[in-house]
């Protein structure tokens, strides 16, 4: 019997940090989603179009920003670098989340 309640309480903690790991994944791609979203909607905000615009024909920006873009992976395992990336979208998505919730 108490090879039961032990077998019982080993699952119960097992499916609980699944169940708490679970959570924590779906709010890391809620606040990823959101800062996509509103990076969307901000990218044409009449301020900074002229900028945003200027950037967009400009050659070498381009050029660097793909060479930026090319040290990151999207790969499940990923390296300290896509880590520290990741960390500080995250970290944006979720203080803008809360700012317009």
């Amino acid at each position: 019997m108490q090879k039961f309640y032990f077998l019982v309480l080993l699952m119960s903690l097992f499916f609980s940090s699944n169940s708490y790991a679970q959570y924590s994944s779906q709010n890391d791609a809620k606040y990823i989603a959101t800062l996509k979203a509103v990076v969307n909607y901000k990218i044409d905000d009449k301020e900074h179009i002229n900028d945003i615009e200027s950037l967009r024909q400009n050659k070498q920006f381009n050029q660097k920003l793909q060479r930026m873009l090319n040290k990151l992976s999207n790969e499940r395992t990923k390296d300290a670098k896509n880590r520290q990336v990741l960390k500080i979208l995250e970290k944006a998505g979720e203080d803008i989340y809360k700012i317009l919730d």
